[in-house]
């Protein structure tokens, strides 16, 4: 456990972090300790990535996953209704969930310092339990540009501000309903986006119930006529975790080097896919220290030559995500 996650480089640098940080949770995570039991694995039988349980990720519904060594500071909290039963990730670590924004960042896009950070999302104090409002608000920060903000509920600000930016380089981060609107509101109101080709738009995904479902490729082409732009990028974490993976086109996504993505077989969830063939999502987030590092999620996807994509949610699984941020 006293490897640095961030400066791992290779694959037996990540193979080594993940058996340390499986030991290390299995000792001190009661809840994961409990379900490997309940698997009748024995700990010391895993000695490849491949072997290592992954805990589904409802335990946070109903469970504390957190390290027994360590005390929470706060916690993030899925989105949804208070009739729902929402996930609940508790952090003991702030520190270490900024540098992983950070530094994933900072691989994908660039340094933080240099951008302009636009949102269409609610803010932080309407969202303090949103890892991705966590998120975003600490890129505000980090940019400290005065004319970073939150334009949810007034579109017209927004398309304003975006004139007299063409010369600036600017994120605008959104969930994709809320994107789909700002476009809806600039049609209706004859109103033609002129932006320069510095402008970066970060869909977070959010469409479950709010608008006519389409095929991610079909959402993403509309954004690139809407805004003009072929810069159309997409960010994929949830509340569980602590790291993002980014695409940067055409649906397919990347993870830094300690996060990687596992495509397992949905009819017998302790084995694997070949790469290529579609299955459930596991995923590995080295930077879930004090939680659960090893996640079976409830997402469909495939993985190839270390990209991978989403394909959606395994059926009966619930609704939840970025489009619940605002209800």
């Amino acid at each position: 456990m006293k490897q640095n996650i961030f400066d791992i480089k290779t694959e037996e640098d990540f193979r080594t972090a993940c058996l340390a940080t499986f030991r290390y949770q299995y000792e001190n995570l009661k809840v994961y300790r409990k379900f490997v039991d309940y698997l009748n694995i024995n700990p010391s039988s895993i000695n490849q990535v491949s072997d290592i349980p992954f805990l589904p990720i409802e335990m946070f519904k109903n469970h504390l996953v957190l390290d027994k060594n360590a005390e929470a500071e706060n916690y993030f909290q899925s989105s949804g209704t208070t009739q729902m039963n929402r996930s609940k990730h508790y952090i003991a670590d702030f520190s270490l969930y900024e540098e992983s924004i950070y530094k994933s960042f900072e691989q994908f896009i660039g340094k933080p310092e240099d951008y302009i950070f636009l949102g269409l999302l609610p803010n932080y104090s309407e969202n303090p339990h949103s890892s991705l409002i966590y998120m975003i608000d600490f890129l505000i920060k980090k940019s400290n540009k005065p004319e970073n903000g939150y334009f949810l509920y007034n579109h017209q600000e927004l398309f304003d501000l975006l004139q007299t930016l063409s010369d600036k380089k600017v994120i605008l981060f959104g969930v994709s309903f809320a994107l789909l609107d700002f476009l809806d509101y600039c049609h209706a109101n004859s109103q033609t986006l002129q932006f320069s080709k510095t402008l970066t738009v970060i869909e977070t995904g959010g469409m479950k119930g709010r608008k006519e479902e389409m095929t991610k490729d079909e959402l993403l082409k509309i954004f690139q006529n809407g805004f003009k732009t072929d810069k159309i990028y997409s960010e994929y974490s949830m509340t569980e975790l602590l790291s993002q993976a980014y695409c940067l086109g055409e649906n397919i996504y990347k993870s830094p080097n300690w996060m990687k993505i596992l495509v397992r077989n949905t009819e017998d969830p302790l084995s694997y896919v070949e790469e290529g063939r579609t299955g459930a999502i596991n995923i590995i987030d080295l930077a879930n220290r004090h939680s659960c590092a090893f996640l079976a999620t409830q997402d469909l996807g495939k993985s190839e030559n270390g990209f991978f994509q989403v394909l959606g949610r395994i059926d009966h699984s619930d609704i939840r995500g970025c489009s619940l941020l605002v209800s």
